[in-house]
């Protein structure tokens, strides 16, 4: 057969090139690969328009993302592939490297085309409701990383023209090496599966794992590493693999249940505690949410006058009785859950009463807010009770014991 570049030049030139036969094969070569390059071009040219008004017409959301990433457009650069297999029995001296280069570029345009392909159908699915409780962003690298290593061995068998079954069972002998360079990346895949089937974790919960410094909104649930973002906005990489041998905190249950824990003591200081007096009792009566339990437990009939066999009616208990009233007449607080307050054992700091309810705002800006406007309310009330807050003595207090020493 007739060299492709004895097609395009003059007869004269003929008998250079048949002179310098090495000049003549690089020539013919480089028309070769201007020519493939040219028809996938060409193929690209009327591919396109034919693959949008599809698009257009067909109204496919994954065809859509398919077309934004290129993926059709990408296997017309398997065309220069297919013309230099065809054309490669031109060249006797170079027909076996043409064979080679074509074989190892059609494999380098079909990983780049399973990259597009992945990189797609994980865009598609982030769009669906399944993907926030059913991540797969894990198990989806994982597949390129095997379209990596099996396209890497394809290569490698063309270019030394032996059989990716011989590579691969030499890569079983190696197993050990392989097992320790990929020993993040099987941990990786273990707890991705696992969070995943457990839905453990979800993109969007708020998570704390203290160890790592984490305390936010997990943003990326990926093969190797969990993305969170913390409140003061840094983001925290955490392995994927430590969610499964380390404890911690999602708290996307207490958003899903609508209520969120209050959970903090008053340290009330013992020597405050005391019997209620008769004229107390009128005071405490005069307060709305207190005067049924007041009647009941202050009858005006006779004298207050301390018994021993009389149960009595304490500041402390009339408090509490304030505090759980108080509390269930907030409207911001969940009734239908654990409501109340309680006495905890005394500590060297007093005695601790409990507030214990829920929360229905689970934002965190007003959770806090509504729960520091309880507590700023119950501060302001326990000396109605004829009660005090234990505080640790401060510089102040001791400078009036000192004065108050001198005079």
């Amino acid at each position: 057969m007739v060299p492709f570049f004895e097609l395009l030049i003059p007869d004269a030139a003929v008998d250079f090139f048949t002179r310098h036969p090495s000049l003549l094969s690089l020539l013919n070569i480089a028309v070769l690969i201007i020519a493939s390059l040219f028809a996938a071009l060409v193929a690209k040219k009327i591919a396109t328009p034919l693959l949008n008004f599809f698009g257009r017409h067909a109204k496919l959301r994954w065809f859509d993302t398919f077309m934004k990433n290129n993926v059709f457009t990408k296997l017309f650069n398997a065309v220069p592939s297919f013309v230099i297999f065809w054309a490669a029995h031109y060249f006797s001296v170079w027909h076996t490297w043409l064979l080679r280069l074509a074989g190892c570029v059609l494999v380098v345009v079909f990983i780049d085309v399973a990259r597009m392909i992945n990189k797609s159908i994980l865009e598609y699915y982030e769009t669906l409701r399944i993907a926030k409780s059913r991540p797969i962003k894990g198990l989806m690298q994982i597949a390129m990383i095997l379209v990596y290593c099996f396209g890497a061995i394809v290569i490698v068998s063309i270019l030394l023209e032996k059989s990716p079954l011989l590579l691969l069972s030499g890569l079983g002998a190696m197993s050990a090496v392989i097992m320790l360079i990929f020993h993040d990346t099987i941990l990786g895949l273990v707890a991705g599966v696992q969070i995943t089937a457990n839905q453990s974790i979800k993109k969007g919960d708020w998570i704390a794992m203290p160890q790592y410094g984490a305390d936010g909104e997990v943003i990326d649930i990926a093969l190797h590493t969990i993305r969170v973002r913390n409140w003061d906005n840094t983001i925290v990489f955490v392995p994927t693999h430590k969610f499964l041998g380390e404890s911690f905190v999602n708290w996307s249950g207490m958003t899903q249940s609508g209520g969120r824990q209050i959970l903090r003591s008053l340290l009330i200081d013992v020597t405050s505690i005391r019997y209620l007096t008769d004229e107390e009792c009128e005071t405490l009566r005069k307060i709305g949410i207190l005067k049924d339990f007041i009647d009941e437990m202050c009858p005006r009939e006779g004298s207050r006058a301390f018994e021993p066999q009389d149960s009595g009616l304490t500041n402390i208990g009339a408090f509490r009785e304030y505090a759980r009233a108080y509390l269930r007449s907030n409207d911001n607080l969940r009734q239908d859950m654990m409501l109340q307050v309680r006495q905890l054992p005394q500590t060297q700091y007093g005695l601790p009463i409990q507030i214990y309810a829920f929360s229905k705002l689970t934002a965190s800006v007003q959770y806090e807010s509504l729960q520091a406007d309880i507590f700023d309310h119950l501060f302001a009330v326990v000396g109605l009770f004829g009660l005090r807050l234990y505080q640790s003595p401060s510089s102040y207090d001791i400078r009036d014991v000192k004065i108050g020493e001198n005079n």
